[in-house]
């Protein structure tokens, strides 16, 4: 049984800076982008304990193909997806959502 995910608002808008990003490479590639975050969350969805603990109670999962971490809380009742940050960003900039 999958738990329903929440989507804070500032990672929406991670999601969609990225697409944005990655359309502007090549057409078609913001798709993928979005298809490949697709498929991670609903994995996520069906298995919340996946991703490694990274800080306290957030746990973070990597994209295969593109550099991308998402930083996820996984409660009882639902996965709270707190940001979607390139790899090599300063992993410390989702603290401040959690």
């Amino acid at each position: 049984m999958s738990l329903p995910l929440v989507i804070r608002p500032e990672a929406e808008n991670d999601l969609l800076a990225a697409r944005d990003w990655y359309d502007q490479q090549r057409f078609g590639l913001g798709d993928d982008f979005t298809a490949e975050i697709t498929v991670n969350l609903d994995r996520l969805a069906a298995m919340p304990r996946l991703g490694q603990i990274v800080w306290e109670d957030i746990r973070a999962s990597r994209l295969r193909r593109f550099p991308y971490v998402v930083y996820y809380r996984a409660l009882s009742d639902r996965v709270e997806i707190l940001a979607v940050l390139h790899g090599r960003r300063d992993s410390s900039a989702w603290k401040a959502r959690s």
